[in-house]
């Protein structure tokens, strides 16, 4: 399936790029973060800690076990704060 990603804040800034078009076998966000940390170390070095990172799979915050079935476009981003 394909997949447009979005990588926000330090997630960009660490990747290099705002978004991409992603061709995955990936049943859930965690298999597309394996996927993706497999690729170049940049992206290794992005999701090495997951517990600072949020997902939204079509603008909805999911957790990580989340299925992509259906998904069009999955986004990653640090937590939000209020301020």
């Amino acid at each position: 399936m394909k997949l447009n990603v979005l990588y926000f804040a330090w997630v960009r800034e660490r990747i290099g790029v705002a978004s991409e078009t992603v061709e995955t076998d990936a049943g859930s966000i965690n298999e597309l973060l394996d996927e993706l940390s497999a690729r170049e170390e940049r992206y290794a070095i992005a999701f090495s800690d997951r517990s600072v990172l949020r997902c939204a799979i079509d603008q909805t915050l999911v957790p990580f076990e989340t299925s992509l079935a259906n998904a069009t476009e999955v986004a990653f981003f640090p937590p939000m704060t209020g301020g």
